[in-house]
């Protein structure tokens, strides 16, 4: 269970998941503290993404969406000037509630938000992970490469790996992220997937950003 008040780092264009590793570097005065209180404490910080326009007040608080990620620091480096390097692996998906403005860097007061359990729908998720690799497995044949996915990687691990490792519009990653569950983000990305090798002449390489 995440903490009811976390820091949340806002970044215009990074969408964490849930078990999913997202390596950032750090390097604003206001968010080298924010990382030096976290590992002080209890490691967590929220990923969330910067509204439009955000540059007219980026050195305040400009808006953000509601709906982030917590995640886990689970490795850090500072370097020689201060600056951080770390490694956040999502956990719990929050709403935010409101901001405590005591800080330096944002501190927001959070709800989390559980995923559907989709148990009872587990031979439709079984139907549209198959239908997500297929497409996966072109895309990879695109670029050269052979499609190896380990047999025991989980669906939320498949799912949101890809949600947020593929070459996706940000806003269509915040979209996904906000999608209630695995199976219905896995339709939804399959979905994405299909639109996107349709609509692009030549075909969308679905390379990855990271």
């Amino acid at each position: 269970m995440i903490p009811s008040k976390i820091p949340i780092f806002p970044l215009p264009n990074v969408v964490l998941f849930p078990k999913v590793f997202l390596p950032l570097r750090i390097f604003e005065p206001r968010y080298r503290a924010m990382v030096e209180d976290a590992l002080a404490g209890d490691r967590v910080v929220g990923m969330v993404l910067l509204r439009p326009g955000y540059e007219a007040n980026y050195e305040g608080r400009p808006p953000v969406y509601a709906v982030g990620c917590a995640g886990d620091i689970t490795h850090s480096e500072r370097r020689d000037d201060g600056r951080f390097n770390i490694v956040l692996r999502g956990t719990e998906k929050f709403r935010i509630a409101g901001e405590d403005v005591s800080r330096a860097y944002r501190l927001a007061r959070i709800e989390p938000i559980a995923e559907i359990d989709e148990d009872a729908a587990a031979a439709a998720m079984v139907h549209e992970r198959q239908r997500l690799l297929a497409l996966l497995k072109i895309l990879l044949a695109r670029l050269g490469s052979e499609a190896r996915f380990p047999p025991d990687l989980s669906d939320e691990e498949l799912v949101n790996g890809f949600a947020q490792n593929l070459d996706l519009d940000v806003l269509e990653r915040q979209a996904l992220l906000e999608r209630p569950g695995v199976l219905s983000r896995c339709r939804a990305l399959a979905d994405l997937l299909e639109m996107k090798a349709h609509a692009v002449q030549g075909g969308w390489d679905g390379r990855a950003v990271h």
